[in-house]
């Protein structure tokens, strides 16, 4: 007994070991992303600058539609995210702004308020419960991997917030975009949301949908 837990315990070394070779995997942006992430950059032909992102101090573009923009710092703009499980992110919305409802299927979000006032939620998969609260600035609120969930300016200034992400890639699915910005026929939308087809053809048009 005593000689096999030694053996196991071995194994665990041995693992353990071969796990921590790599310090890390700077992602190389020159090969296609793949489930696991990008390829490991050659390491002598990683640098300090990969380690560092300063996009998120950028100016930002608000997009007229939500009045909002969000700036990722994920593998792709930031490749030492790379293997990390961890990326970033700048939501800035305007008075009346939304983010809305939206999925992250591959990660966790953790949202902190730097200014202003959110009300942001989720919706929970197992019985529709809505999850949903008012944040002042220095508020943190949760989201969990691939729940529904929305952030919208609820105060009378601009509102700044900083995501966090469970994933350097943590992808993006909108809902509306899903149901109204592709060539999904009218018929089968409205079939599988009840909506009426005019309102549903009205949605594409502002989407840019077809069919």
């Amino acid at each position: 007994m005593y000689f096999q837990g030694l053996f196991i315990f071995s194994l665990l070394i041995i693992s353990s070991s071969q796990a921590a070779v790599l310090d890390f995997c700077v992602g190389d942006l020159s090969l296609p992303d793949g489930p696991g992430g990008y390829a490991c950059k050659k390491p002598s032909k990683v640098t300090s600058d990969d380690f560092v992102f300063s996009g998120l101090a950028a100016p930002v573009k608000l997009i007229p539609l939500i009045k909002a923009a969000v700036t990722p710092a994920f593998a792709p703009q930031f490749p030492g995210l790379n293997g990390l499980g961890i990326s970033m992110a700048r939501l800035d919305l305007a008075i009346g702004g939304v983010i809305p409802m939206h999925t992250h299927p591959g990660a966790s979000e953790v949202l902190y308020v730097v200014q202003g006032e959110i009300c942001a939620g989720f919706i929970s998969s197992s019985d529709n419960k809505v999850f949903f609260k008012t944040l002042k600035q220095g508020d943190i609120m949760v989201f969990p991997q691939g729940l529904l969930h929305f952030q919208i300016n609820s105060g009378k200034t601009s509102a700044l917030a900083i995501v966090s992400f469970s994933s350097p890639t943590p992808g993006l699915q909108i809902t509306d975009f899903a149901l109204f910005a592709n060539d999904l026929p009218t018929e089968l939308v409205a079939a599988t949301t009840f909506l009426d087809a005019a309102l549903i053809k009205k949605l594409k048009g502002v989407l840019g949908g077809t069919n």
